[in-house]
Parts: structure tokens; sequence; C-alpha cells
């Protein structure tokens, strides 16, 4: 019996540390930053524990379901892709049926902390979850599925306004046009990985349509939108100079990222496109924190 449940044990923890790694927890530190930042802007004061509790959830739950989702209907793609034939669901180590179940489990987690928030959370949390899980489907139809993942991450900072105020507003649409470019303008910069693959199954990127070259120019220009957009959300909102350092911060690392991923040389596209991408939203987040208080 010990020897039983010891393997029961073992098997249980292989399956979550195969869950983790295919989700890539610390990737949620792209959008999380800017939901947070959503809440604290919309009354420029520190919202409630519970508030950043459930946002909290509600981000976490909604990007880890996402992936979910891409990654099994994605599947017999990335079988066939050599760069991702060390992916988890490649190698087998969890099936389709269980990567099902936790979306849908955590589209329901997504769904009640709408609930536990406000009315108008919810009743706009379908239209999130639409976005969500329509995006794995775009890269069969269009190359614009870079622009609809920015759509997809930029919801959160809009989230995080109406999580405290339970009022719609156009003042957060400005943030969040500015994440939506900035996670389009990295996709893009990673997609150019995979040109070929795309090109040979008929899968539509930027990359695909355009080639390498004129896909990064378009990424340069889409993190350039990013920068003017932040500085406008300072504007309007009147954010003083801590904000706009942190600003400053955001572009040197998106110019570093630029500087390292050239044409005919992705050698370091991982480095540019999540190591140094997560510090962005840190920054942002950091430095108009210090600003409101």
């Amino acid at each position: 019996m010990p020897l039983c449940y010891k393997r029961f044990q073992r098997m249980v923890l292989e399956k979550i540390r195969s869950f983790l790694n295919m989700i890539d927890f610390g990737h949620s530190l792209f959008g999380l930053p800017f939901a947070y930042l959503g809440a604290f802007l919309a009354i420029m004061d520190m919202p409630s524990w519970s508030q950043l509790f459930w946002i909290t959830i509600a981000m976490v739950s909604s990007r880890t379901a996402a992936l979910c989702l891409n990654r099994v209907i994605d599947l017999e793609y990335d079988r066939q892709n050599p760069r991702t034939q060390h992916w988890v669901m490649v190698r087998g180590d969890l099936n389709s049926a269980f990567v099902w179940v936790a979306a849908i489990f955590l589209t329901l987690v997504l769904f009640y902390s709408a609930w536990q928030l406000n009315p108008l959370c919810l009743q706009l949390s379908p239209l999130a979850v639409l976005v969500l899980w329509a995006y794995s489907y775009t890269k069969r139809f269009t190359w614009l599925c870079h622009l609809i993942l920015g759509l997809a991450v930029g919801i959160g900072p809009v989230g995080g306004w109406i999580a405290v105020t339970g009022q719609w507003s156009w003042t957060p649409i400005i943030m969040g046009l500015a994440v939506a470019a900035w996670i389009a303008g990295f996709d893009t910069m990673y997609a150019c990985q995979d040109i070929e693959f795309d090109r040979q199954q008929g899968l539509h990127s930027m990359p695909a349509r355009f080639g390498e070259k004129r896909a990064l120019q378009i990424s340069t220009g889409l993190h350039i939108l990013t920068i003017m957009l932040l500085i406008a959300n300072g504007f309007v909102l009147h954010l003083g100079w801590i904000y706009g350092a942190g600003i400053a911060g955001a572009a040197l690392v998106l110019a570093v990222e630029h500087r390292l991923v050239k044409p005919l040389d992705l050698t370091h596209v991982d480095l540019a496109s999540f190591r140094l991408n997560r510090f962005v939203g840190l920054l942002i987040f950091v430095c108009a924190l210090i600003d409101i208080f």
C-alpha cells in the first residue's frame, strides 16, 4: 500500500510539474502588472486587497486557460514543427483530454472571479473569453493573429479599471491599446522563427506574409506605437515625471530587444521576446505606482 501511494504521489507531482512547465507561469508577468495598474489608475489610490486578489485570479486563470487552448488546438502542428518537439504535449507528458478539462475549469474560475468583483465584470467576461478562445484559431486564416493576441492581453488594464469602479470608461482604452501593440510587436518578432514552417503548412503570420525583414520592421513600429500610447496615457491621467522615467526605461528595454534580433540572426529571439520583455510591464507598473503615491 505505501508503495502504491508513493507511485501515485510521484505521478501526481509529475503531472503538476508538466502542467506548470507547459503554461510557463512566469509569462503571467507580461499582462498582470498592467491589469493591476488599471485598477490603481482608476481610483488613483490603493484598491482593496479583495479586489487585487480577484483581479489576480481572473488574470492568471484567463491567461492559463488561453495557453492550454492554444497548446491543445495547435497540437498537430506542434508535432510537425522541429522547434516545438520538446514541448510537454508533444512529448506526451500531458494528454489532450486533461488539457481541455483544465482550460474549461480555468474559464469557469475566470467567470467566478468576475462575479466576485462586480456585475459589469461578470457581464463582460464572456466577451473576454470569446477573444481568448478565438485567438488560437486565427493563425489558420489571417496574418493579423498577432494583433488578436495583443487585444486579448490588452483587455487586462481595462478589466482592472472596471474591477474597481464597476463602470465602463473609455479612459483605460489608451493603456489597453498600448499593451495590445506591445504584445503584438514581440509576438511578431517571435513568429519569425517559424516562417518556413508556417508557409509549408499554410498558416498565417506577419513573418510568413511579409518576410523576416519587413516583419521585424512592423514589430519595431508596433513598439514605437506602444511608447507613444503610454505617453498619451500619462497626459490623459496627469501622471508625473516618475511615470515618464518608467516609459523611458521600457523604451530602452524595447530598443535593446530590437538590437538583439536582426534579419537573418534570430539567435537571441527568446532572450528578447521573453526574458527581457517581462521587464517592460514591471517598469511601467512600479514607476506609475510611485507616481500615484
